[in-house]
């Protein structure tokens, strides 16, 4: 099993830390981040990580090494220029399976990578690991019709959405169809143009604990659900 981290963002919402050290470095808890993606991918049998480098490479690199001491091999796919989240992708020269799992090097989650990885169909083009959160609106939500006319009236209601977890499962052949190598591409366009092209996309939902760390307040709201109980996180 085969895992792409992204890992070559500058991390500019996490400054000051970034200033000096590159996002996936950032600890939470004792540890670094990549270093608990890491871990976690290799627990759940992954055999292969490719980090995708590009702000402070060599940090990351002399940090990480060749995977040696977590049980996994590790190599490197650098951006000489930003190619967004997912045109590192094209820089890879091999890849281990018909699928490859892409994950962002800011993630913090108990989620089976793994269970993710076997359960895509190689007939889909994606998929795409999704949360649920809510968001509490603290106002009265007026519906009108085209005549100006009240149609609802909902008093602070809380809204629902599915949102990415920053984890994909992407199938390599249609990623070499619709990415081409030095082209700057994000996840979303990616998606978008497997989409428009016929090609099928699933969502998978977890039943997992998820959180971005890539802004201050969420780092350190990770940073004390994990020291409250690291092993939750590093379980096969």
């Amino acid at each position: 099993m085969h895992a792409v981290i992204l890992a070559g963002g500058k991390g500019s919402r996490l400054r000051p830390f970034t200033f000096t050290i590159p996002k996936p470095l950032v600890p939470i808890g004792d540890i670094p981040i990549i270093e608990l993606l890491i871990r976690q991918l290799s627990v759940q049998g992954f055999t292969r990580a490719t980090i995708s480098v590009g702000h402070l490479a060599g940090l990351i690199q002399s940090f990480c090494g060749d995977g040696t001491r977590w049980g996994i091999p590790i190599d490197y796919v650098y951006e000489d220029e930003p190619l967004g989240t997912v045109g590192s992708l094209a820089l890879i020269d091999r890849f281990d399976d018909d699928r490859v799992l892409v994950v962002n090097g800011d993630t913090l989650t108990d989620m089976s990578f793994a269970d993710a990885y076997r359960g895509h169909s190689s007939a889909d083009a994606a998929t795409i690991c999704a949360s649920t959160r809510t968001v509490a609106i603290d106002f009265g939500i007026l519906s009108v019709d085209d005549e100006a006319t009240l149609s609802g009236y909902a008093e602070k209601p809380t809204l629902e959405y599915l949102v990415s977890m920053g984890t994909n499962v992407l199938n390599v052949d249609a990623v070499r169809r619709h990415l081409e190598r030095g082209e700057r591409l994000d996840m979303p366009e990616l998606i978008d143009r497997f989409r428009r092209s016929g090609e099928r996309v699933r969502v998978h939902q977890p039943d997992a604990f998820w959180l971005d760390l890539g802004r201050l307040d969420d780092l350190e709201e990770g940073t004390r659900i994990f020291t409250a109980d690291p092993q939750r996180f590093l379980r096969p």
